[in-house]
């Protein structure tokens, strides 16, 4: 990738300007989506075209009252339920799905509910996905951590409690090397139990050392699953490379992670076969490593800063919870998380009929906890990728948990 496109400061170059609206007006100036890059693991997996096959073939319009009421006998949900449980011919029986997918969530998790915390350590990006704020186009504050100041906020984290940390980066491969992710991951082992990373995608070589270096799983967001989509939203960088980035939690259970989490960014096309899409995704890989653990997330689009176009659309709530009821029914055994951009009421419902992971004392800034936790001000925090809706802190999300009836967990895992 040029430097040019690294921004750093609050303006954009003629150059840079002129090469921002060509990407946007001319598709011909933008390299293939569907061809790797240079420096690329290309892995034998046959799970891209059964995804993309059963993607291709629904038709959400086709399925009947009979088709949901028939999902909801099974006692195993099949693809076919799965089709018709995403349907609109399924809203109407909202209720029933939700008091499914509790019955499942209860066999499988009990009353648990799992805490973690986000940490962002940089936003540099190398990317021009025209719907997120940390693009390499967007005039935002960018800023790094530094290793004592990543470990400094690590400390300020551990210190309220939360035993699971999910580390995040823009995607620069440029300013957030994997030695420069490695290191955060060594100085998290210090702090917490649990280490996640939501990074750029990676081959499964480099996924083994960071995996070494303490990191316990990865989750990556496909945005959307359509290819076609996808090559109009991503104009520029490593990100734009679809297949690459879809077989990325495969090549991390190849180099050893625990754990992989899967979703789309629900929204930027239509909900209901991206939803399917990454409930296959999971499907498939579950049966072909099912050691691994697998998770959900379902995020919906949310604004941006620079940008007051981007809200969400075509989800509402009542949809949301019909997907993540689905994915309860259908993938009974994967945890599913529901993330702050949705808003209290929401979350506090939804986990106690199928979300098993709520994040808590949430910051998408970049050096801002010690001022969010302790109220200590930080003039050099980097700005933040999006708004978040839940901004209640961690002991109040725990407290809320706990009224419920739920239990909430910090940390169930023993290292022997």
């Amino acid at each position: 990738m040029d430097n040019e496109f690294l921004i750093e400061r609050n303006d954009l170059s003629d150059d840079a300007r002129k090469r921002k609206f060509q990407l946007e007006n001319d598709p011909s100036c933008r390299t293939n989506h569907m061809e790797y890059m240079e420096g690329m693991e290309r892995i034998k997996s046959d799970v891209m075209e059964r995804v993309m096959e059963n993607v291709r073939a629904y038709d959400a319009s086709l399925y009947t009252e009979i088709d949901v009421r028939n999902a909801l006998s099974h006692e195993t949900c099949t693809i076919e339920d799965f089709k018709a449980l995403l349907s609109p011919a399924a809203l109407p029986f909202l209720e029933q799905m939700a008091h499914r997918a509790q019955i499942e969530t209860r066999r499988h998790f009990g009353k648990c509910v799992y805490l973690f915390t986000p940490l962002y350590i940089a936003n540099y990006c190398e990317n021009y996905c025209v719907y997120c704020g940390f693009n390499c186009y967007n005039n935002i504050h960018r800023k790094k951590l530094s290793p004592d100041e990543i470990e400094r906020e690590m400390k300020v984290i551990s210190e309220s409690g939360i035993e699971e940390i999910l580390m995040l980066t823009g995607e620069s491969r440029g300013m957030s090397g994997i030695e420069y992710i490695g290191e955060a991951c060594r100085r998290a082992r210090k702090y917490f139990r649990n280490v996640g990373l939501e990074i750029y995608p990676v081959n499964s070589d480099e996924y083994r050392y960071l995996h070494e270096c303490g990191a316990d799983y990865i989750t990556v967001f496909q945005e959307t699953y359509n290819p076609d989509k996808y090559e109009t939203l991503h104009l520029m960088g490593h990100k734009r490379v679809w297949p690459y980035r879809f077989e990325s939690q495969e090549r991390a259970l190849m180099g050893g992670m625990r754990g992989v989490g899967f979703s789309a960014l629900l929204g930027l096309d239509d909900f209901r076969k991206d939803a399917l899409a990454t409930g296959l995704h999971v499907h498939f890989l579950q049966r072909k490593y099912p050691h691994a653990e697998m998770s959900l997330s379902c995020p919906r689009l949310r604004p941006i800063v620079n940008n007051d176009k981007i809200n969400p659309k075509d989800v509402h709530e009542q949809q949301l919870c019909q997907i993540l009821c689905a994915y309860r029914i259908f993938l009974p055994f994967a945890g599913i998380t529901v993330s702050s951009r949705e808003a209290p009421r929401f979350r506090d419902g939804i986990i106690n009929i199928a979300a098993t992971k709520i994040s808590a004392g949430v910051s998408t800034g970049i050096g801002d906890h010690e001022e969010k936790y302790k109220g200590k001000k930080s003039g050099d925090a980097g700005d933040e990728q999006f708004e978040i809706a839940d901004t209640r802190s961690f002991s109040e999300i725990y407290d809320a948990i706990k009224k419920q009836g739920l239990q909430p967990v910090l940390n169930d895992y023993i290292f022997v």
